[in-house]
């Protein structure tokens, strides 16, 4: 983070969910929401300059990590990378989001940096958040009006935007329960380990011994959001994985993305790379115990 000083600003104080989501229904834009503050303060230093600054901090019941065999996982808005990685049932039953947690940035920001944050910070390189795609899930937001719940496939809307409103507080992320032939994987590539993704790839199958019988895969780095590979999905589903279905799938992956070119990586070296990452990732999700 930069040494340079923060811009004015009002921090509000909320002590209960109640009282945020009322400040947020008389402030709406004009109040940026703090939990972690890993994106938030640094954005703060170069872009934001928001009027108030609504930080989580006092408010119980936020930091949970619940599972529930039936019912699947539940992160709150305060649950951290680090709270993430300490849960076994995590490691055991979602293993592509444990090994992005497990990579994401330095111990330090994994500490204080959540993985709703991650999700409504809304950037393509999000290793949490393309985990989570591939996953699927709910986001539950908070407002006067009462709950709303927002499917992971709605929720990214363009680089930086979300699904959610100026008066709600994103107080949930729901995963749904693994089943039975559930494997997955997680994979990326980046400068050095620290750094942000230059691309990342997650994957999740469904599987009834070597056939698939559905798939969910994700690319990071490839557009303006985190994207579904969907022409790549319906490749896999109902087949036998093979060596030469594996091929086609690689082969597929170009037509379904678009990257750009930035200080990180190109265009061009993500468009060649992107179906090898993701024909290894399926691999290691066939791997998988």
């Amino acid at each position: 983070m930069s040494s340079r000083i923060l811009p004015d600003f009002e921090l509000l104080m909320p002590q209960s969910i109640a009282e945020a989501v009322d400040l947020l229904s008389s402030y709406g834009r004009r109040v940026t929401v703090m939990a972690g503050g890993t994106d938030v303060l640094v954005a703060m230093k170069s872009t934001q300059s928001p009027e108030y600054v609504m930080s989580l901090a006092n408010i119980p019941g936020l930091a949970h990590v619940l599972f529930e065999p039936a019912k699947g996982l539940r992160l709150g808005a305060k649950a951290t990378v680090a709270d993430l990685l300490a849960h076994p049932d995590v490691m055991r039953h979602y293993p592509s989001l444990w090994h992005a947690a497990e990579i994401f940035a330095t111990g330090q920001v994994r500490n204080t940096a959540t993985v709703l944050g991650n999700l409504l910070r809304a950037s393509p390189a999000g290793d949490c958040s393309c985990a989570i795609y591939a996953i699927g899930g709910t986001v539950v937001f908070q407002s006067v009006s009462g709950r709303r719940e927002v499917d992971i496939d709605d929720f990214w809307l363009s680089y930086g935007v979300t699904a959610r409103r100026a008066d709600e507080l994103a107080v949930e992320l729901v995963l749904p329960p693994p089943s039975d032939g559930a494997r997955a994987a997680f994979r990326r590539l980046t400068r050095t380990n620290d750094d942000l993704a230059k691309l990342n790839v997650a994957v999740q199958l469904d599987m009834l011994g070597g056939t698939c019988i559905d798939a969910r895969l994700a690319m990071g780095c490839v557009a303006p959001t985190p994207l579904r590979l969907r022409h790549t999905e319906a490749l896999l589903k109902g087949r036998e994985i093979t060596a030469e279905l594996l091929q086609r799938v690689a082969e597929s992956v170009p037509a379904e993305i678009s990257p750009i070119d930035d200080k990180r990586s190109t265009a061009e070296y993500r468009r060649q790379v992107a179906g090898v990452v993701l024909k290894r990732a399926i691999e290691d999700a066939c791997r998988a115990d």
